[in-house]
């Protein structure tokens, strides 16, 4: 009896003071990302610092610190803490990992690339987890085709290959309509062109304005203009929105409506809409109808597309037709594109146009006269980086009015 006491005794002393020892570190450590992925996040900053005083240097301990910091945004601390987590523990995969993610939060593509790198050289052989990463990256960075590789090979690695078809897809060139995506990383762009053409015989020259300020979100986007027209001796102004919308698979749709309140060269108001739709390997269907309504009249504008994906190629041609009353007009447009650099960004472009107006004789019944016109035209479009770019081109028009015309014209774009 006197022995069962004695071990109840010692049974509830060795009880008490495990109730009063405190935690083991590996059990605070534990707490603190408890309560950062809690949201907790001034009371995990807390326990963090707390852990670092006990084991100054700790790889795990920076780096779970270190990530915090990131997700609250604070830039510097991050760097600092997972820095110092790589120097400690530089072995360490998930380290590499955590320091790519701050430097790609922070806008900083190139320096998160090597970071990945890093994490890939790290990394199981099999793992597609990294090159994924990298190629965002890359992608960010505007290094396409060092992007592709990756995306391709982490596809080898057996990633999803629905994912790796939506990272291989927002690197394709989308030539009619550039503006339906967002370029990636970036809600905002903006661009300012001006075109210039003088004529011969000798007439008053034209040029042309334009102000563009676009906001992009995850299904399209949607534009303000400001444009301006100096032609026949006169000038003009107008406004217009401009959107796009994604629709159902392989298809979008660009709505448009403008206003001139002078309505001296431009139409006082006009709506487009015209819908775009992929059929089989690389081509691209397309229907519009455009209504421009000057003071005295209204103008009908009928037009169907057809393009294709060649490679770095895109090639399109377009038939517009306008019925008047005894005039009816006909017109067509081909367009190529080759994208140099493999990216949507980064092209040059040739068009060239042709169109006739047929209109009938009141002085012979029956027969018509022809009208015709042709232009053509070349322009490089280039990035410096992945937010400033520029457009630069020259046209040239043959009228049967007797005037022919020759033009420059360019762009500047910008993104935030």
């Amino acid at each position: 009896m006197l022995a069962l006491v004695l071990a109840g005794l010692l049974a509830g002393t060795t009880i008490a003071q495990a109730q009063l020892s405190p935690p083991s570190f590996d059990q605070q450590f534990q707490n603190a990302r408890a309560l950062a992925i809690a949201g907790q996040r001034e009371a995990a900053l807390s326990a963090y610092t707390a852990l670092l005083q006990q084991s100054p240097g700790n790889a795990d301990v920076l780096l779970g610190r270190g990530r915090l910091y990131a997700w609250m945004g604070k830039w510097a601390e991050a760097e600092a803490d997972l820095s110092g987590a790589t120097i400690a523990a530089p072995a360490y995969a998930d380290t590499w990992s955590a320091l790519g993610d701050l430097y790609l939060w922070s806008d900083r593509p190139g320096q998160a690339a090597a970071a990945y790198g890093r994490w890939l050289a790290l990394a199981a052989p099999g793992d597609p987890a990294p090159l994924i990463a990298r190629g965002r990256a890359l992608r960010a960075a505007g290094e396409f085709a060092a992007a592709r590789a990756d995306f391709q090979a982490a596809g080898d690695r057996g990633a999803d290959p629905a994912q790796i078809a939506d990272y291989l897809r927002s690197m394709a060139p989308r030539a009619p309509a550039p503006d339906i995506y967002g370029p990636a990383g970036y809600h905002w762009s903006a661009s300012l062109g001006a075109s210039w053409t003088a004529f011969s015989p000798a007439r008053a020259d034209w040029s042309d304005y334009t102000l563009s300020v676009r906001r992009h979100f995850k299904r399209g986007s949607l534009a303000f203009e400001a444009l301006g027209a100096d032609r026949f001796s006169g000038s003009d102004h107008a406004w217009a929105l401009d959107g796009y919308v994604d629709l159902w698979s392989r298809a979008y749709a660009n709505l448009r409506y403008q206003r001139s309140p002078q309505a001296d060269l431009f139409p006082e108001t006009s709506w487009r809409a015209e819908l775009f739709q992929g059929v089989g390997r690389g081509w691209e269907l397309s229907g519009s109808f455009d209504r421009l309504d000057f003071s005295s009249s209204a103008v009908d504008i009928y037009g169907l597309g057809v393009g294709k994906y060649v490679g770095n190629w895109y090639v399109r041609m377009r038939h517009l037709y306008v019925p008047g009353n005894g005039t009816n007009s006909n017109s067509d447009r081909l367009l190529a594109r080759y994208y140099y650099r493999g990216d949507a960004d980064n092209y040059v472009e040739f068009s060239a146009g042709a169109g006739q107006s047929d209109t009938a004789l009141a002085s012979a019944p029956g027969s018509t006269a022809h009208a015709y016109s042709w232009s053509t035209s070349a322009a490089l479009v280039k990035f410096l980086n992945p937010r400033f770019g520029f457009k630069v081109g020259a046209s040239y028009e043959h009228d049967d009015d007797g005037y022919n015309g020759r033009g420059v014209f360019g762009t500047v774009y910008t993104r935030w």
